[in-house]
């Protein structure tokens, strides 16, 4: 590991953050520089601090910390993200001999210089019971590596010298700043301190300082694993061999609705019984590949994380599945039960005591032998925070396994963790939105309907799959679609190739672990009079409206019954399927025809748990960036003969409603919204999202 240091860099920020003085400015400096490692810390872990002056309300200076708000990540903090606590009423804690949690936040609380910043970090007494100026705490792997052994010192020693001390594991908060404060008061010299399965901290009397001491003492620890292993550990390098890497994303979206389907809980709420669905990410390399296949794989698994930090992302064990099981419903359903059971026991033996109320019991983390790794959580982003972390995880207990035995933390002190109230605090209480957890899929999501859809689900937590023919308009529409990190995938195919349909499904199920909510969107029109239709032109318009619906109901139907969790499928009809108009025959039969096969879903899809419903929706017009490819069709035939402009077309059909107002493609999409919240238990149902026409009332 090397120092990122530059003298360049760190002059513009003082430049660009001077207002808050030089030493804040190079704390947020190095702060980033450690964040942007993930070899030192990931998403939101580590802190740091420094220590200096700032002017309290009567415009006095006093001594401060600035120190790491709980939650925040170093990758990105600001100072903001380092709040200002004073530092006098801090270190006069270390006089006492215990000190509640709730206190402690007290006092922290208490003590900080304005009530708007956030909470901070847990640890911040052990930084403010340390004398330096600077201070950096990181979770190391090299340096987890060498700790989580029957004899955490023994390689720290080799590694690094008498120069760092080694603490053994001991819970954050005031025990741990008080142990890590007495043991530099014995040993004012050492350059850094270890902590036995947590990480490393460093200080010095400048940020560059305490900064490059964390460097060199990693880089010491990697060196020292290369030496003693000679190389990467065995079970990484691919013997047994793996699945070879061409297929293992076959074999990913093959079984991930299976998987994901099995880590589905149902729960009670006041509407009945519902599923509490998750979304996956999974990696295939060949080292995450290589661990999987090892024989050594599913103890490894099944052992808790390298450093309790992890637990509230991944929670201790992950789950190991042999592709037999995973690729076979049952069987896979059964290993996770054995894994809630084990959850359970854990819970009963050693966190009932702590909290009476147990957290989600199902696996986060799912190692599938020879493929690789997948995270799932309620939400994409959460997911890939998972994964993030368990790529590394796997790495770093081959390692410890490879330089002696992998010991982690003992199941007592991992619950103290899990279920350590400020550590939960992290995460926060977020009300989740109505479809986390959901996988949608929409075709003609290039249009104006199908980007409205697609908008609405997004907003309603739902990850989304969005598809089209036309690959230029696909981007421009989604690129206005407001998505969170991994939340919008995309894909060009044609559905009126079977074989692109079901490409179109399993790329779905390997992006996001399966679908939930299937919205048939795709459609195109023709005008023309009967007595002067082109057959083929009708025959276009009944492959895509028709026979494409057909082929998307088909390949929802083999993915949704992998699942065995219901589902939503709601087909874009239209309010030409019971009010069709003069010259619009081919349009208005393929409609009719696909409003025809979701009744027959509704039916047939019953038995597997899944509502068919319909929208019926018109004159939906867009805008001009994305434009209703139906209206840019039949628009210039409709102005024609009723002599207006475009401005006149849209104010004709909106004055022609009950309700006269304008209908939006949010509108349908509210609508597919609705049905795929599953609010009531509607199956086979028409809803026209249309402002009011009597002649096309459903009947």
């Amino acid at each position: 590991m090397h120092s990122r240091w530059s003298d360049d860099e760190a002059r513009d920020y003082c430049q660009r953050l001077a207002a808050h003085g030089e030493a804040l400015a190079l704390r947020v400096y190095t702060s980033h520089l450690l964040g942007r490692e993930p070899e030192l810390v990931l998403h939101g872990g580590g802190n740091t601090s420094v220590k200096t002056t700032a002017l309290d309300l009567l415009g006095r200076s006093v001594e401060v910390l600035c120190v790491k708000g709980s939650g925040s990540d170093l990758s990105q903090v600001e100072p903001a993200g380092l709040p200002a606590v004073r530092l006098a009423p801090l270190r006069e804690l270390q006089q006492l001999d215990r000190l509640s949690d709730a206190a402690m936040v007290d006092a922290l609380r208490g003590a900080l210089l304005s009530s708007r910043s956030p909470n901070p970090s847990v640890e911040a007494l052990l930084h403010a019971f340390l004398p330096h100026a600077f201070v950096d705490h990181t979770h190391a792997n090299a340096i987890l590596a060498l700790t989580d052994q029957p004899d955490p010192a023994l390689h720290v020693r080799a590694a690094l010298g008498d120069h760092v001390l080694v603490l053994p594991w001991i819970m954050p908060g005031f025990p741990l700043a008080k142990a890590v404060a007495a043991a530099h008061a014995a040993r004012p010299d050492v350059r850094g301190i270890v902590l036995s399965k947590h990480g490393l901290f460093t200080f010095g009397a400048t940020a560059r300082e305490s900064y490059e001491r964390t460097i060199e003492l990693v880089d010491q620890a990697e060196r020292y694993l290369r030496r003693q292993l000679g190389g990467p550990p065995a079970m990484l390098l691919g013997d047994p061999a793996p699945l070879p890497a061409g297929e293992r994303r076959a074999f990913l979206q093959q079984v991930l609705p299976i998987v994901r389907g099995a880590l589905a809980q149902s729960v009670d709420t006041p509407l009945g019984a519902m599923w509490q669905r998750v979304v996956a990410d999974a990696r295939c390399s060949d080292l995450v590949a290589s661990f999987g296949a090892h024989p050594m794989a599913r103890e490894l698994c099944h052992s808790n994380p390298i450093t309790p930090d992890h637990v509230i992302r991944t929670k201790g064990p992950y789950l190991f599945l042999p592709r037999a099981v995973a690729a076979d419903g049952d069987a896979c359903r059964r290993e996770v039960q054995h894994y809630v059971a084990t959850y359970q026991n854990y819970y009963d033996r050693c966190a009932r005591q702590r909290s009476g109320r147990m957290l989600r019991p199902l696996p986060n983390v799912v190692v599938l032998e020879g493929v690789g790794v997948v995270a799932f959580a309620s939400s994409r982003k959460a997911a890939r925070i998972a994964a993030d972390i368990a790529e590394p995880t796997l790495r770093v207990k081959a390692e410890a396994h490879a330089l002696g035995r992998f010991v982690p933390l003992t199941d007592d002190e991992l619950a103290e963790m899990e279920y350590w109230p400020l550590e939960l605090d992290k995460l926060g209480s977020v009300v989740e939105p109505p479809l986390a957890g959901q996988v949608a899929l929409v075709t003609g999501a290039a249009g104006a309907i199908g980007s409205g859809v697609v908008a609405s689900l997004l907003a309603a937590g739902a990850c989304v799959y969005a598809t089209d023919v036309d690959q230029a308009r696909l981007a421009v529409a989604m690129a206005r679609c407001n998505a969170g990190p991994g939340q919008l995938a995309t894909g060009v195919h044609d559905i009126t190739d079977p074989a692109q349909v079901a490409a179109m499904f399993d790329d779905c199920a390997g992006t996001f672990g399966g679908v939930d909510v299937v919205v048939p969107n795709a459609g195109i029109a023709h005008v023309s009079r009967l007595d002067r239709m082109d057959a083929e032109r009708f025959a276009r318009v009944m492959a895509v409206n028709t026979t494409g619906t057909l082929h998307v109901l088909k390949e929802a139907a083999r993915v949704l019954r992998a699942q065995r969790t219901g589902g939503s499928v709601v087909v874009q009809a239209s309010k030409n399927t019971f009010a069709p108009g003069a010259g619009f025959g081919a349009y208005s039969a393929s409609k009719a025809a696909a409003l025809q096969l979701a009744r027959i879903a509704a039916l047939e899809f019953a038995e597997f748990g899944v509502r068919v419903n319909v929208i019926n929706a018109d004159a939906v017009f867009g805008d001009e960036q994305v434009k209703s490819q139906l209206w840019e069709t039949v628009g210039p035939d409709r102005m024609a003969a009723r002599g207006l402009d475009a401005d006149g077309l849209r104010a004709f059909y909106q004055k022609r409603s009950l309700l006269q107002v304008p209908v939006l493609p949010r509108h349908v999409g509210e609508a597919v919204v609705w049905f795929a919240s599953q609010r009531t238990p509607t199956t086979g149902a028409v809803l026209p999202v249309d402002g009011g026409l009597p002649e096309a009332f459903p009947r």
